[in-house]
């Protein structure tokens, strides 16, 4: 490069004033929080919450009776739940760190005291002079004092895989996204060479800005967080009233009614002293979850600043002052409370004690323990099998969440098309139906193509050759490959005389050679078809040679044919030169007498798999917006051939360019911003502000993306999906990695979501069942003097064990492929639908009345020793309390057949076959159950069953399974 050495670059001394001034190239990276702090992010889930509220206070009962399996139990479900959610993602992230390695070692050549020497990425400072030559990525962001024949890849900044750069304020291309005589940090030299001042390094570049947006904290619930939310406040505030229900009914029937149980009236108001005290030093559990009650109605109500952030203590503390304040009114009413006999006696404290524990007990009853355990395997089991195809999925909601999507904004660079230049159709005017062959004109064109060239093939992939260098001519180089044509033997038997570069100024490139082949001299052009027509005299047609004026309109017609199909186009020429001539190539090609050969047009084609991919999203009511960095023409072809612009039915109103996006005022682009279909020439703040404003539209946003200029949206979308060739910024800021960069495998991932929601409602339907069944029974049990047969072992083995593995069978369901033929759920849809409420609430009134009916019909002696006559007489009471307990498990199991069947319409037996987990659940919550009633003895209060009862009673229960059938049936009739 002539006149390098005008440069001296900087001083040792400037180096490091500059490195202090400016800062270091290095990128700040994202912060990692620590893993305890990841950890307790967990219990930020809102049934976590409500659960840890029943912990404490089935510690508090715990503590009065000396009991301590039920709180260990919910405490074991609490951490299974936090703990399994957290090793899930952690070995996801581990996977995505080894994925998402960054390199700023690479050596670069720099001006340094007069010298050109290395240095490393990492250590150039703003004000060094950086020489670039082709393979080099860009290390920081600058000004160029020189540029020959360059051009650079910016598909990681703009999604534009070729741009000429020059230092030419004549020939600085109109609308690009940033000038022609700058370089960026992250892009990457495919042809030329030059020297460049630079200006920014580190965060002040454009990729380090892009970076920092990237890494931004996005606020916001998940979907399945918002429904899992309403759930534990509907659950919170049913738990309340029921608890503060059967409280009064409890003290009204066996204090205040019981004859036997004599209370003063002075008695009465220092008992109801004492328990406003206790409401009000409980006031910070009762009255968030009253708030919440109201939210759920529609009444936006914050709690009040006092309870909110009013200390526990400070609330202990009032609630006392409030029983000492009234009971000292008490002597104003000649009630003296520091006088024993002025209170209650100590077995009717004992009887509102035994109230209120019975109501804590509702409470923690009321409570779904398995569900955190059952979503969170749910969600693991489908991070693990979503890997199998090529989804690595790094934030567990995720999955769930591409469920409830409603609109995807897709780059189209290596997303939508393949990343790599083809050659998409060639006129070459004297090859027959455009088969190379060993004739002269085919000759000439292999010898244009593989000498004329700057490009290289890299072969250390056979299955999958790629281009090196520039990605047009690397096109023409594959294709020849396609050919059978190796470019490398006739680029090695041709002798290169003299060679023009192509440069921005002339958009042609020349080249001389001996052709041992041809035993001549031949001159190949190739550059702009324009260009190149006008240098030549004549064509070469099947027919032999024909005047450029006779051909002119059939190219032209060719030319705008490829470009209204958003092609590059190359025009191809050559011609003889005698062994006397010694004028210069550019001399040669400037006389006006090339003959031409044809033209090329060349595209970044669209991935096979993403037309039906586009069409499913599509069908299944999930819009897909393109917003890419290339051109109106570009992009609008890309939507035309995937099947998203229709020519007719599409206007202006449906494109946009980013510049004219960002003039739009927000009432204006919050107008359109549903209705755009493709946004082109976008910057990354441009897709970052359209991601804003759908979700002000309460769209739920899947952004995809593969370059640093998508990092910001995908940071900010509800989803953010990096393609696993991406940058590492893009990766970092997303939530799931593509690993086959396709766009099918964002379809496959709606469609898992959505199968997953449907597993978590099933789930749903199965254990709030459970629940609801248990409630009412020690609700009624307690108000009408029966307890609950069921021991806390018995009630654990339900609640946690079972569910758990209730929520693997339910979770191992293959994702079904008829939920792609539904629109997505609205974003304010309560996850217990009202077809859900009706099914446990129904469901679980039979098992109530069934139940409840055993419970009276056995508490008699004389049905219970006819019934059970052939067990001694001892053992009755303890084989009847197995008997109940297995009709209890078994009713669930049953009705776990149900909740499969669940919105399929289908047989519950239905594709058992290809549900070999589900069956093998089943199976071993059978296993169980006759294990724990044959072997579970005291623990569990059980004793082994006859084969017979066995019979009896898997016969019997399996009514719930049989009607659900009949029911089926009928309705798909």
């Amino acid at each position: 490069m002539e006149g390098k050495q005008q440069y001296s670059g900087l001083t040792d001394k400037q180096v490091k004033e500059n490195r202090i001034k400016y800062g270091v190239n290095i990128l700040t990276p994202p912060k990692k929080e620590p893993l305890w702090k990841l950890f307790l992010k967990k219990f930020e889930d809102p049934i976590i919450r409500i659960l840890l509220i029943a912990a404490f206070l089935s510690l508090g009962i715990s503590i009065i009776h000396n009991e301590y399996i039920e709180t260990i139990g919910i405490f074991c479900a609490i951490f299974l739940a936090t703990g399994v959610s957290f090793w899930f993602e952690m070995d996801a992230s581990k996977k995505f760190d080894v994925l998402n390695q960054v390199n700023d070692e690479d050596m670069l050549m720099v001006m340094r005291n007069g010298n050109v020497g290395q240095v490393a990425k990492k250590d150039i400072v703003v004000g060094d002079i950086v020489l670039l030559e082709i393979g080099n990525e860009v290390p920081a962001d600058g000004e160029l004092i020189e540029a020959v024949s360059m051009q650079i890849d910016e598909s990681c900044l703009t999604g534009e895989l070729s741009i000429d750069k020059t230092t030419d304020p004549e020939h600085f291309e109109e609308g690009v996204t940033y000038p022609s005589n700058w370089v960026l940090r992250g892009t990457k030299v495919i042809n030329g060479h030059g020297i460049f001042e630079v200006k920014r390094v580190g965060d002040t570049t454009e990729f380090g800005k892009v970076a920092v947006k990237a890494t931004e904290k996005v606020e916001g619930q998940t979907p399945l967080n918002r429904q899992l939310d309403s759930l534990a406040k509907f659950i919170g505030v049913l738990g309340l009233i029921l608890a503060a229900l059967t409280f009064s009914v409890l003290v009204i029937k066996d204090v205040l009614l019981d004859s036997s149980v004599p209370v003063s009236l002075g008695q009465l108001s220092l008992l109801g002293a004492a328990i406003l005290g206790v409401v009000i030093a409980m006031i910070k559990v009762w009255m968030p979850i009253i708030y919440d009650g109201l939210e759920l109605t529609g009444k936006k109500m914050h709690l009040p600043k006092s309870v909110k952030e009013g200390g526990w203590l400070r609330w202990f503390a009032t609630g006392a002052v409030v029983t000492v304040a009234i009971a000292s009114l008490g002597y104003l009413f000649g009630v003296n409370p520091l006088d024993s006999d002025s209170w209650v006696s100590i077995d009717t404290a004992a009887e509102i004690l035994q109230a209120f524990m019975v109501a804590v007990t509702l409470v923690v009853v009321a409570v779904p323990e398995g569900l955190p355990m059952s979503v969170t395997l749910s969600l693991a089991l489908s991070m693990r099998r979503m890997l199998k195809m090529n989804n690595l999925v790094r934030k567990m909601h995720a999955v769930e969440t591409m469920g409830a999507t409603t609109v995807i904004c897709t780059d189209k660079t290596g997303t939508l098309t393949q990343n790599q230049m083809q050659v998409s159709s060639t006129n070459f005017y004297g090859v027959e139906n455009q088969v190379l062959t060993d004739s002269e004109v085919s000759r000439l064109i292999i010898g244009n193509i593989s000498v004329n060239s700057t490009a290289f093939i890299d072969f250390s992939n056979s299955a999958k050759p790629s281009a090196l260098g520039n990605p047009t001519e690397g096109a023409l180089l594959l294709w020849l490959n396609k050919s059978r044509i190796l470019y490398s033997n006739i680029r090695n038997k041709e002798e290169i005389q003299d060679q023009l570069p192509f440069s921005t100024e002339r958009k042609y490139m020349a080249t001389l050679v001996n052709s041992p082949k041809l035993r001549k001299r031949v001159l190949y052009v190739k550059g702009a078809p324009e260009v190149v027509l006008g240098k030549s005299k004549e064509v070469t047609t099947t027919g032999g040679l024909v005047s450029v004026n006779e051909y002119k309109d059939i190219i032209d017609k060719q030319l705008l044919q490829y470009q209204n199909q958003a092609m590059r186009t190359l025009g191809f020429a050559y011609k003889y030169v005698s062994e006397d001539d010694q004028r210069s190539v550019e001399e040669l090609a400037s006389t006006g007498d090339l003959i031409f050969l044809g033209v090329a047009g060349i595209s970044d084609p669209v991935r096979p798999d993403v037309p039906d991919a586009v069409k499913q999203c599509l069908n299944a009511g999930v819009g897909v917006k393109i917003v890419t960095g290339d051109t109106y023409g570009t992009a609008k072809e890309i939507g035309r051939q995937i099947g998203i612009w229709n020519d007719e039915a599409d206007t202006d109103k449906n494109i946009i360019g980013g510049v004219d996006f960002e003039n739009l005022s927000d009432e204006e682009a919050l107008e359109r911003v549903q209705g755009l279909k493709i946004m082109c020439r976008a910057r990354p703040t441009d897709k970052q502000r359209l991601v804003h404003l759908l979700k002000q539209k309460e769209e739920i946003v899947a952004v995809t993306g593969d370059g640093t200029n998508d990092a910001p949206a995908l940071n900010y979308a509800d989803v953010g999906l990096s393609m696993g060739s991406g940058t590492s910024v893009a990766k970092e800021a997303s939530d799931i990695t593509l690993l086959d960069d396709s766009f099918s495998s964002i379809a496959t991932a709606v469609m898992w979501g959505r199968s997953l929601y449907k597993n978590i409602q099933r789930f749903m339907l199965f254990q709030l069942t459970i629940n609801v069944a248990a409630l009412l029974i020690v609700f009624l049990g307690s108000i009408f003097g029966q307890e609950l047969p069921l021991t806390v072992t018995q009630m654990l083995w339900v609640n946690l064990i079972m569910d758990t593995f209730a929520a693997g069978a339910l979770a191992s369901l293959p994702p079904d492929p008829n939920v792609m033929n539904s629109k997505p759920r609205k974003n304010s849809d309560f996850i217990v639908t009202p077809s859900i409420a009706r099914h446990i609430l129904v469901t679980g009134f039979i098992f109530v009345v069934l139940l409840l009916g055993m419970m009276y019909y056995f508490s008699s002696p004389e049905h219970l020793n006819s019934f059970f006559s052939y067990i001694s007489e001892e053992d009755r009471g303890r084989y009847f309390l197995s008997y109940f307990f297995t009709v209890f498990v078994l009713l669930q199991f049953w009705n776990m057949f149900n909740a499969k069947a669940y919105y399929t319409g289908k047989s519950a037996f239905a594709g058992l076959s290809k549900s070999a987990g589900f069956e093998v659940v089943a199976l071993i919550i059978l296993i169980g159950q006759v294990l724990i009633v044959t072997f579970g003895g005291d623990v569990f209060r059980t004793m082994p069953l006859t084969i017979q009862d066995w019979g009896i009673i898997i016969g019997g229960t399996s009514f719930t399974l049989w009607i659900g059938e009949i029911i089926r049936f009928i309705n798909r009739k």
